[in-house]
C-alpha cells in the first residue's frame, strides 16, 4: 500500500508550494496509482518495477493521451520525492517517456464574434449578475487571463486610478496588467454596484467566490444568449486575447500579458497570424501573374 508515502508526498508539495490545481492532479493520478499497485499485490515501494509504470501509464482504464500524459509527471514526481527519503534506491521514472500529443488547430473567436457577444451582454447591464457577466467575458477576451486568476481576483488587485489589475498567477506569483480604458470604464461601474471594498471581486448569487462551475454556467447563457456556434470556455477566450493582440503588439507584449515565462509557451496560443500571412503571399513574386 502506497497510501502513507502518497500522504507525506502531499505535504512536501504543499511545503514546497505547489500550486492547488498541481496538487490536486498529483492526488488523483496517485490515487489510480495506488490502486493499480494494489491489484498488482506490491506493498513497497522499492518491489514496484519500470515496467509496472508503463503499464499504469498505458493499459490501466484506457486513459486519454491527456490523463498520461499527467500519469507520467505525477510518478516522476512521486519517485523523485521517494529517493529523496531514501525509500526507493534510484528514480525508476526520470526515463519515462511522455506522450506525443498531436497539435490541433487553435480555435478563437473573431472581432466579429467576439463584439457580437459584448454587443449582446451590453444591453443586459441592468442588475449586478448581468454586468458580472460582461465584465468577466471582457477579461477573458481582452487579457487572457486563466480561470484560477480570474476566480481569485479581489476588489483590492483593482487600482481604476492608474488602471491596473494586479494577477495571482501559477507557482503563488503575481504581476500587474494594464487594462484598457473601456475595461476601467466597465469596472468602475461593475465596482459601484458590488459595494465592498475588500474581498472576492465576482461573487455568486450565494455571496461566495465564483466557482469553475460558475463560469462554465455563464458561458452556456452567453452562448445561447448571442447564438455563437463555437463551444465558449476560458481557454477559447484566452486564444481569442493571444491572436488578436499578437496581431497588434507581436509576440513579446502578447507573452507579458498570458503571463508566460517561456516564449514557446506563447507561440502555442499566439499561433500563426493569418493576415500577416496573406499580405506575404500577395507579395510573393510566384503570386504574380508575370511569373508565369
Amino acid at each position: 500500500m502506497l497510501h502513507p508515502y502518497v500522504e507525506q508526498f502531499l505535504s512536501y508539495c504543499q511545503l514546497a508550494s505547489f500550486s492547488e490545481r498541481s496538487i490536486g492532479t498529483l492526488s488523483a493520478r496517485l490515487k489510480e496509482f495506488n490502486l493499480f499497485i494494489k491489484c498488482k499485490r506490491l506493498k513497497l515501494p522499492k518491489e514496484i518495477a519500470y515496467t509496472h509504470l508503463i503499464d499504469f501509464v498505458s493499459d490501466f482504464k484506457l486513459p486519454s493521451v491527456h490523463v498520461k500524459k499527467s500519469r507520467v509527471w505525477a510518478v516522476k514526481q512521486f519517485f523523485h520525492f521517494l529517493v529523496l527519503n531514501q525509500w526507493a534506491s534510484r528514480n525508476i521514472a526520470r526515463d519515462l517517456p511522455y506522450p506525443k500529443i498531436e497539435k490541433t488547430i487553435p480555435k478563437y473567436l473573431t472581432i466579429g464574434e467576439f463584439n457580437q457577444i459584448i454587443k449582446s451582454l451590453s444591453h443586459r447591464t441592468d442588475s449586478l449578475i448581468e454586468l458580472r457577466k460582461l465584465t468577466i467575458i471582457m477579461l477573458l477576451g481582452m487579457l487572457g487571463l486563466r480561470t484560477s486568476s480570474l476566480i481569485s481576483l479581489n476588489v483590492q488587485d483593482v487600482d481604476l486610478t492608474c488602471g491596473l489589475l494586479w494577477i495571482h498567477e501559477k507557482g503563488r506569483r503575481r504581476r500587474t496588467l494594464l487594462m484598457p480604458y473601456v475595461l476601467c470604464e466597465l469596472m468602475q461601474k461593475y465596482l459601484k454596484l458590488h459595494q465592498r471594498k475588500t474581498g472576492p471581486l465576482f461573487l455568486s448569487k450565494r455571496n461566495r467566490r465564483i466557482s469553475q462551475r460558475t463560469l462554465q454556467n455563464i458561458f452556456r447563457t452567453v452562448a445561447d444568449q448571442t447564438g455563437i456556434e463555437k463551444k465558449l470556455h476560458a481557454h477559447l477566450f484566452r486564444h481569442t486575447a493571444a491572436t488578436h493582440l499578437n496581431k497588434v503588439a507581436g509576440i513579446d507584449v502578447t507573452q507579458h500579458v498570458l503571463g508566460h515565462a517561456r516564449r514557446s509557451n506563447t507561440m502555442k496560443y499566439a499561433h500563426l497570424n493569418p493576415d500577416q500571412y496573406a499580405v506575404y503571399m500577395r507579395q510573393h513574386p510566384y503570386m504574380k501573374k508575370e511569373a508565369s
